[in-house]
């Protein structure tokens, strides 16, 4: 998965810098190449005076000038590293010191040359390989996004929005059973968690970014299906769901990712399945879901404050999600069957904001934490189809909203992925990120932030 493109870049080298790798040189032009897009991709969109412009800009300079000077540090490193590793007694072995100064260039760089950076030595490799590398980025604030998905069983794709490229996902080992299970997914730290039922116990799945390996055998305290799932950072919330036997459960668990650990956390004032879960300002929140005894969708949420270690139950915070009329046990009747046949609510955090996307108006709406009240924003794209709002995802993306699926085609199909930025005041303006040839039914889907 940590692949990267190869830049051949020609140049003749000065005497001085002849024993230094060739990738190092290119990785330090192409790094100077994407920044100088990046600003210049950035001007283009900002708003406001010419003045404040190039405040930015020059700031944005004055940083990646950092990093640059950062990259002919990770050089003369890795010559000593290279030294090193081919015998050469003259040259001092790597030291703890080193070590975290070649993090401190590593986290700097794109995700997108990691696959490159590792395959130069063992030194890099290892370090690739490090959880103190994306430690020390979440701690930077440096994050970067990859969206993956699967449209066909047992077969994930992913994209680079900031490389703009297609990612090579191996495909998963599988019995029968599972892979007709009802699966979800969940990315967290640098691993995709893929749930789902194997003949006799529920079973989840881990892919790791830094292995490019599937494994499995990793058991949470609670088996379940159909529930709730939020990430932030290295760690993640599950809450609800269905356990082996049909209960609606209202426990919850939180997963490390850097420990492999789950631990039980207090359950949700109500029991639910099939609800949608996000963070927002810190808090993990539980949206909608089927309670006990009842088919209708519940209009509730509930949200977790991490650091109390309390659910707060919040009514009335499920959007409409049909505009359906009439009234009667007619209605009532068809409106408990049609949540039964609902998707989850399709629900997005983009910078602590809440939105959600109504299938059936085609429409995305915000959410007022203040008021408790949904407002529209815009429409969803034009092409993005579903089913009862299955076959679509509705996710964030580092500061967009994206939509990941494709119009319904007879003998074949398409994959598109659509982003726009949401702005106050202003209605969402969708732009196409990717298209691909593929199945266009969105089975599950995780964006990656690390």
């Amino acid at each position: 998965m940590l692949e990267a493109p190869s830049y051949l870049v020609s140049r003749d080298l000065p005497s001085s810098c002849e024993e230094e790798s060739k990738w190092i040189y290119n990785a330090h032009c192409v790094l100077q190449l994407s920044l100088r897009k990046r600003l210049l991709d950035d001007t283009e969109y900002e708003e406001g005076s010419s003045g404040r412009k190039m405040l930015r800009v020059d700031q944005r300079s004055r940083d990646e000038s950092e990093k640059i000077t950062d990259i002919l540090m990770l050089a003369k490193t890795y010559q000593r590293s290279n030294q090193s590793q081919q015998g050469d007694q003259s040259s001092p072995p790597i030291t703890r010191l080193d070590q975290n100064a070649l993090l401190n260039c590593l986290a700097h760089c794109s995700l997108s040359d990691f696959g490159s950076i590792a395959s130069t030595n063992r030194t890099f490799r290892s370090l690739i390989k490090d959880s103190e590398l994306y430690r020390l980025r979440r701690a930077k604030g440096i994050v970067e996004h990859w969206i993956y998905f699967s449209c066909r069983l047992l077969e994930w794709e992913a994209y680079d929005p900031n490389g703009d490229r297609w990612l090579r996902v191996p495909k998963m080992t599988f019995n029968e059973c599972f892979m007709c299970s009802d699966k979800e997914s969940l990315a967290v730290g640098t691993e995709l968690l893929v749930f789902g039922k194997e003949i006799m116990s529920h079973v989840i799945y881990k892919y790791s970014i830094l292995t490019n390996t599937w494994t499995s055998g990793m058991q949470m305290n609670i088996p379940r299906c159909l529930f709730g799932s939020a990430s932030l950072g290295e760690i993640a919330v599950i809450a609800g769901g269905c356990a082996p036997r049909g209960q609606i459960l209202s426990s919850a668990e939180i997963y490390n990712s850097e420990t492999g650990e789950w631990t039980v956390i207090p359950s949700m004032n109500k029991a639910r399945k099939m609800c949608s879960s996000v963070f927002m300002d810190g808090n993990f929140f539980v949206i909608g879901g089927i309670g006990e005894g009842n088919s209708k969708m519940l209009t509730c949420g509930e949200v977790y404050d991490l650091k109390k270690r309390t659910w707060t139950l919040i009514p009335n915070m499920l959007p409409e999600r049909s505009s359906g009329e009439g009234g009667g046990d007619q209605a009532k009747e068809i409106s408990a069957a049609t949540a039964a046949s609902e998707a989850p609510p399709l629900v997005a955090v983009v910078k602590d904001e809440l939105y959600a996307a109504n299938y059936a108006q085609q429409e995305v709406k915000k959410y007022d934490k203040r008021r408790n009240v949904w407002n529209k924003v815009g429409n969803l794209p034009e092409r993005a189809s579903s089913m009862n709002g299955w076959g679509m995802a509705f996710r964030a993306c580092g500061d967009q909203l994206v939509v990941v699926g494709g119009p319904r085609a007879i003998g074949g199909g398409f994959i598109e992925i659509n982003a726009c930025v949401p702005r106050d005041g202003e209605s969402l303006h969708w732009r196409v990120l990717a298209s691909k040839p593929s199945g266009s039914f969105v089975y599950n889907c995780a964006v990656m932030g690390c």
